[in-house]
């Protein structure tokens, strides 16, 4: 049975074309649910599934995640991981759709659950924005008038590169075979569509519903966001796959990377990177 996957809202669980991707849990927001059908929900789920991911925003309210952690220490499991994701909204939607398409796969929940990390650098998430003067998550300097010096909306990239494009133009796009997946606030405009996707050469363009968390994340609701991403799941699998694979030395997980998503162990140096150098010049003069 496929490792359990949950995000923090419905509109993080984008449509797929096939019928293996199985869905996504909607974790309910502490102020909705009390904490004792929180923790019996996920036990369910960990039950069920044998290892359970929750992939949320860092910038998600302190109380829900305040909650995710009280529960997975309340059950003492090593079984559960929170992967905190830097990206916006839709490209945290994309890379939890990866993820989905991933866990049908013969990874182990280890390898599946590390994999967010890799993934997320392959996602080219960014946004028009009707105004950018409240946007304040990105480190990018964003002249007060960037927007009004052709009479349109600024491109925004996010990730993988916090970038602002010229006026009346788009960031450079990936440089692989994506899809497009964009979502329209109150921002009017086929901009995206009809200039984006072609520029960037995508596959396939997708219209979703625009993520609740997506105006206050970008400053405004006179957005258009988007991400470009690998679709098909054959990549996806053969990216992760060639990645070299460590060995958990607290839980025993197969995993990718330098960090175990379940138990948060690092891996541990290789054994020539911990041996003591030896000691040269005015120190080892200072011994003797």
């Amino acid at each position: 049975m496929p490792m359990a996957i949950a995000v923090t809202g419905a509109d993080l669980v984008l449509p797929v074309t096939d019928q293996r991707t199985p869905g996504a849990h909607v974790l309910t927001p502490p102020g909705e649910q009390d904490f004792e059908t929180a923790l019996a929900e996920t036990a369910d789920l960990v039950d069920r599934h044998g290892h359970y991911l929750i992939v949320h925003s860092r910038t998600l309210p302190r109380a829900h995640l305040h909650r995710l952690h009280a529960v997975r220490a309340m059950l003492e499991s090593d079984r559960i991981a929170l992967l905190p994701c830097d990206l916006p909204p839709l490209g945290m939607a994309v890379l939890v759709r990866q993820l989905r398409q991933l866990s049908v796969c013969d990874f182990g929940p280890g390898i599946l659950a590390s994999a967010g990390r890799l993934l997320a650098h392959y996602i080219w998430a960014g946004a028009l924005l009707g105004t950018a003067k409240r946007l304040s998550r990105l480190p990018v300097d964003l002249p007060a008038d960037h927007h009004r010096a052709r009479g349109g909306p600024c491109a925004v990239l996010a990730a993988p590169q916090p970038t602002v494009a010229p006026d009346g133009e788009f960031p450079p796009g990936p440089q692989f075979a994506t899809s497009l997946t964009y979502a329209t606030g109150s921002l009017a405009g086929d901009r995206v569509p009809g200039e984006l996707a072609p520029a960037w050469r995508v596959g396939s363009v997708h219209a979703v519903r625009l993520p609740a968390d997506s105006p206050s994340w970008w400053g405004t609701p006179r957005v258009i966001e988007f991400a470009a991403a690998i679709p098909d799941v054959a990549p996806l699998y053969q990216m992760v796959g060639s990645v070299r694979r460590e060995h958990c030395h607290w839980c025993g997980l197969t995993i990718i990377g330098d960090l175990c998503a379940f138990c948060r162990a690092p891996v541990p140096a290789p054994v020539a990177d911990r041996r003591p150098r030896a000691l040269t010049g005015p120190t080892r003069r200072a011994l003797t």
